[in-house]
């Protein structure tokens, strides 16, 4: 089994973890996405219920011969940012300077003021994960966020939650991360990472052109 765990595009607005629909240059990652998803013999579509996932992934499938219809799982929800939720970049920087670099530096799993930790988030998008592998699916999409995709990836190759932000300083929106799983020996190996080819043609897509 084939799980390609993907970033949402790029949603309308600029607060953290608001509840937004896709702007136009998100809209257009998400056909670049679909695109690029269709030959890939995609037999199940699962994503986070929140709005830009969503809607990341119905514009993906609607690319395809063939669309799927989207499965929702809260459980792939992005991390419970909790105080910091709706404020801005320029705020969190400044409120919580403390905070936001001691993420570097401390020794144990740590959880955003208010909110989850990642042992937390690893917990409930694991549990999404487990359901997959015990499907007959053969290869899947899961449009997620890049705070559950780093999650995951420090739970199933056990780096510990401490050092999530290993995997990856930019995850671009509308990337996506394949997982292949062994039915045989029920280990799972990373395929690749943070995979977004098919935007380096369209600057505009792409985050390292906002830094």
């Amino acid at each position: 089994m084939r799980i390609y765990l993907i970033r949402h595009a790029k949603q309308q607005s600029r607060l953290c973890n608001d509840n937004s629909p896709l702007c136009e240059i998100g809209k257009t990652q998400a056909v670049l996405l679909g695109k690029r998803m269709e030959p890939y013999h995609i037999d199940a579509v699962f994503a986070s219920d929140l709005t830009r996932a969503l809607e990341t992934a119905k514009i993906m499938t609607e690319q395809w011969d063939n669309p799927l219809q989207v499965n929702i799982r809260e459980g792939l929800r992005e991390t419970d940012f909790g105080e910091l939720t709706y404020q801005t970049d320029e705020d969190i920087k400044i409120r919580y300077k403390e905070f936001m670099e001691s993420r570097y530096t401390v020794e144990e799993d740590w959880a955003y003021p208010g909110g989850e930790s990642g042992k937390e988030v690893f917990e409930r998008a694991y549990k999404v994960l487990k359901e997959l592998i015990d499907s007959s699916y053969k290869n899947v999409a899961v449009v997620t966020h890049g705070g559950t995709i780093r999650v995951l990836l420090a739970g199933l190759f056990q780096q510990g939650q401490k050092n999530r932000l290993m995997f990856g300083k930019c995850m671009e929106r509308g990337g996506f991360t394949e997982l292949f799983y062994d039915e045989a020996t029920g280990r799972i190996t990373l395929e690749r990472f943070n995979d977004f080819a098919h935007l380096e043609g369209y600057p505009e897509c792409m985050m390292r052109k906002e830094e």
